[in-house]
């Protein structure tokens, strides 16, 4: 009853109103327009790609080189900025660090683990892919029956072994002992090892991931390098162009007899 009498003073709304409500949504909806999505029928579509293509072909055949270079300029960076977002979905958010006391060694033990890691024939290889989770998997697996393990990187660029030394001394806990030959590093397992039960950090891409990220990486490379290339021959066909115009410019004009 006190609902009742409380609907019927407007204190509370009710929850089916088939007058009031829908008034109000029709003279919201009165001034709407709906717009109908037209489809586009195959020969439509067949006709703006052809149109598409023969503008491309016009400025690719272009008798100004101008033109024929700034088009490739501005499809190079089209790719670069696609693959650019591309290699944005394999960036692995890292773990927190976990806090660990590295183990001190004298230089007699490091003589002494050098000399052993270079006579044993053990060894990880990181390839193309970099560092993924199988090369800490297959570091961890080394460990079980050798104090140290070799991991060879090849094909490798100036500089980088010590990055990778770096990232798989994080993931792997292990001590560097040495890195030989701008390709090989000697690790370590500590005096105190421990198998960890998960040996393939989950901060790591898989296998898959890994050469489907280097290949864009390539990709996104050799982009950079021939944008590089196109924009130093724009800057020196520009400069041509001026040097000519400012030689035309300077010549006298033949006298009219």
């Amino acid at each position: 009853m006190l609902s009742l009498a409380l609907i019927r003073r407007g204190i509370i709304r009710r929850r089916f109103s088939f007058g009031e409500r829908g008034d109000i949504d029709g003279r919201r909806r009165k001034g709407w327009k709906k717009t109908k999505r037209v489809k586009m029928s195959k020969k439509a579509k067949v006709n703006e790609l052809r149109f598409y293509r023969l503008k491309a072909k016009k400025k690719m055949t272009s008798p100004n080189p101008e033109v024929r270079i700034r088009y490739k300029l501005g499809k190079a960076k089209r790719k670069e900025e696609w693959l650019i977002e591309k290699l944005r979905k394999f960036e692995v958010p890292k773990a927190p660090a976990e806090t660990y006391d590295p183990e001190s060694l004298t230089e007699e033990e490091r003589h002494y683990l050098k000399r052993t890691g270079e006579k044993k024939k053990n060894y990880v290889p990181v390839g193309r892919r970099g560092v993924f989770g199988g090369v800490v998997l297959n570091m961890h697996l080394h460990w079980k029956k050798h104090e140290t393990v070799k991991v060879s990187c090849k094909p490798c660029k100036p500089g980088q072994v010590y990055e990778y030394a770096e990232e798989l001394a994080r993931l792997s806990k292990g001590i560097v002992i040495e890195i030989k030959a701008h390709n090989t590093i000697i690790f370590y397992r500590g005096k105190n090892y421990v198998q960890p039960k998960v040996m393939s950090p989950p901060d790591t891409l898989s296998k898959n991931k890994a050469l489907e990220k280097y290949r864009y990486e390539q990709s996104l490379e050799h982009t950079s390098q021939f944008i590089e290339k196109l924009e130093k021959e724009l800057e020196e066909y520009l400069k041509h162009l001026a040097r000519y115009k400012k030689a035309k410019e300077g010549t006298p004009k033949d006298s009219v007899i």
